[in-house]
């Protein structure tokens, strides 16, 4: 089988974000059994040696330029992107990261293949033709995760965004009935396509995790160290600890003022970076290795409040062998692994629990691992999805 994989998020490394991770380890998988061909786009941050090290994994990479995206737009650019949005029906987002000359290699090159996917909902649009089989992996729904900030009200830019459902929600709908199988990560974004309209059928495949990346700890730390994990220029991870710092934190602390908490993620945003001003954070930026700072903790906290899809992070923190205390957002489409909290003082007695309970630390780290290996390696996970790709009726 000859696969052709459209993905405008360059997939290497795959520590750079949840896009990376997913797409990689998918094509990783299939290219151990199928003829591999990858076509995707380089921003600023792709190396000459990413570059290098993606072509040991497939059997061809294409490489297009991404479009430079104005920034600080103003009133009038800004009213001309929603007006150029409204016309064409597509989100700002997947437009100004079209590439003609991407859409034209794959309109000349898509006959060559047997089966084409796209990595992320934002490649659907190069998708004109159905003359061979199309799959659309969408890792969030975009309708989904943008109603749910604005129900929580973490919404960076409300009124806009409450501009811009309704357009979300026709497109969602719109280009889901272009694919021949659609893929998700999760049962609550099924459920979100099947509400405004899909009908087709809709498998639901998970993340999973590398459990040599991630190794089981080997010992409990018996500290008082909270660990958050996350690319952290992304709004969730931003909202989420502004709001576990500004709202939590203090309350722990005030039960335990030996607790800290550390804050691993590249990329750290102004916002996020203050957030050291504060008793007992810790900010760290890019890190070495992630497995390394969640073995040295006692509790991963994970106080998602938006977003919709199985979170990488949940998983690596699982595998890790670290208790977790997450908000539903966060275990989400997982089996009950963890200690779930929501509001700030379910946060801080679960949190509690779990400083002063080595069994019950014990027991959830077990359990944790032994989920992952059951069902959440990449393995297990790629095999499923090549089983789609596979489906020709």
């Amino acid at each position: 089988m000859k696969i052709l994989m459209l993905s405008s998020t360059f997939p290497f490394p795959p520590s750079r974000g949840g896009t990376e991770v997913r797409t990689f380890n998918l094509l990783k998988y299939l290219a151990q059994n199928y003829s591999v061909t990858i076509a995707t786009q380089r921003h600023s941050q792709v190396s000459d040696r990413d570059i290098e090290l993606l072509k040991q994994y497939v059997d061809r990479l294409v490489i297009f330029s991404l479009p430079n995206s104005p920034r600080n737009l103003s009133w009038t650019g800004k009213i001309d992107r929603f007006t150029q949005s409204w016309i064409k029906q597509t989100p700002p987002n997947v437009l100004h990261r079209y590439s003609a000359e991407m859409q034209d290699w794959v309109d000349e090159n898509l006959a060559d293949f047997d089966v084409v996917t796209c990595e992320h909902s934002v490649n659907e649009i190069y998708i004109r033709s159905s003359e061979i089989r199309s799959i659309v992996n969408i890792h969030s729904s975009v309708y989904g995760w943008t109603r749910n900030q604005l129900a929580a009200g973490a919404s960076v830019q409300p009124w806009r965004d409450r501009l811009y459902l309704p357009l979300l929600k026709n497109y969602e709908k719109r280009y889901c009935e272009k694919f021949d199988r659609i893929v998700v990560t999760t049962e609550d974004d099924r459920r979100t396509l099947q509400s405004i309209g899909v009908k087709k059928s809709i498998e639901v495949i998970p993340n999973g995790v590398d459990l040599e990346l991630f190794p089981m700890r080997s010992r409990d730390p018996s500290n008082h160290q909270l660990v958050f994990v996350g690319a952290m220029d992304a709004d969730h991870n931003i909202d989420a600890m502004r709001f576990f710092v500004l709202e939590v934190l203090p309350q722990v602390r005030d039960r335990d003022a030996d607790v800290d908490l550390a804050i691993v993620g590249a990329r750290p945003a102004a916002t996020v970076r203050s957030l050291a001003n504060h008793p007992g954070v810790t900010v760290t930026g890019a890190v070495e290795s992630v497995a390394a700072w969640l073995h040295e903790a006692t509790v991963c906290v994970l106080p998602l409040r938006v977003g919709f899809g199985i979170k990488n992070k949940t998983l690596e923190a699982m595998a890790a062998g670290v208790p977790i205390v997450g908000s539903d957002r966060a275990l989400e489409g997982l089996p009950p692994i963890g200690l779930r909290a929501n509001r700030v003082e379910e946060y801080v007695s679960a949190i509690d629990r779990l400083l002063t309970q080595p069994d019950l630390r014990s027991q959830l780290s077990t359990q944790g691992r032994i989920c992952v290996e059951q069902a959440y390696t990449w393995e297990q996970i790629g095999r499923r999805y090549a089983g789609v790709l596979e489906q020709t009726d």
